[in-house]
């Protein structure tokens, strides 16, 4: 036993003043793949749990980002530790991190510290529809530099996190999923006015993704240039665009169908074309 021991004492190199013996150079790769493959299966199982008691996505990264910073941290100091290295022995790297951030760096560390002010004060949620500048679209993960946004056309955008922060940035459904949106119709010049509107009015408190209070309002908004404009403004429950769009399809299929019902007719652009008397047509047999 005791010459196991001091063939695995035997030194093998030295580097910084440090003395590397092949127990050290044998430990040291499977403590940290050991602990890399650890820290896998907790990415996996952390998740797993809290999700299956009910927490929220969002609070669900933020505790596994914590975990995971947390156990690097220790892996580190521990393999440091059986290495016998001191931690002093690494004050350099806060000096090469200070020149890093003087020569460009400070981008990376803007979002990195951004995106865990957006995971702990959480503003935007894994889950929430945001609009960022023209684009809308859901958060599906918030990473360390970066936040993951998958538009409603299915293309993913990646958005650095200080953007998120310093510019702004329409959160959908940050409070609730509630939202108020609106159909356009015109009828023709002539048509019963009051009748129109209790008949929008019906269209759009039959549907059941419509809801009832606040109720649904229709305003008699324009005389227009060939029509009649009214417009319809209606809360519903949703998260998504695609469930506003679907509910605005279905009032209009409703009001075209009460209109045909009773004879109002939807207007269209019409041209009023007026002749010169003075003009003559010349027809070449």
């Amino acid at each position: 036993m005791n010459e196991w021991l001091t063939f695995l004492n035997t030194e093998l190199f030295t580097a910084m003043g440090y003395k590397f013996t092949l127990m050290v150079v044998l430990i040291i790769p499977l403590v940290v793949f050991g602990g890399i493959w650890l820290l896998k299966q907790l990415a996996k199982f952390i998740p797993y749990i809290l999700i299956k008691r009910g927490m929220a996505p969002d609070a669900v990264h933020l505790v596994n980002r914590v975990v995971q910073v947390i156990f690097l941290v220790v892996l580190f100091v521990t393999t440091l530790d059986l290495m016998n290295i001191p931690l002093t022995a690494f004050a350099f790297v806060s000096g090469a991190i200070a020149i890093g951030v003087g020569f460009g760096a400070q981008n990376i560390i803007n979002n990195f510290i951004s995106g865990w002010i957006l995971m702990w004060e959480r503003p935007i949620r894994i889950g929430d529809t945001l609009e960022v500048d023209s684009a809308r679209g859901t958060v599906e993960a918030i990473n360390t530099r970066s936040t993951r946004i998958r538009r409603v056309d299915g293309v993913h955008m990646l958005v650095p996190n200080s953007f998120l922060l310093e510019n702004t940035v329409t959160n959908w459904t940050l409070i609730d999923t509630l939202t108020r949106t609106s159909v356009r119709v015109g009828v023709a010049y002539g048509s019963p006015v009051t009748t129109v509107r209790d008949l929008i009015l019906e269209a759009t408190n039959t549907l059941n993704c419509v809801l009832k209070v606040p109720a649904p309002a229709v305003f008699f908004d324009d005389f227009g240039d060939n029509a009649l404009m009214f417009e319809v403004y209606f809360w519903m429950d949703a998260s998504a665009e695609s469930e506003r769009r679907y509910a605005r399809s279905e009032v209009r299929y409703a009001i075209c169908k009460l209109f045909e019902t009773h004879q109002i007719t939807i207007a269209y652009p019409q041209r009023d074309l007026h002749l010169d008397g003075s003009l003559s047509l010349n027809i070449n047999k």
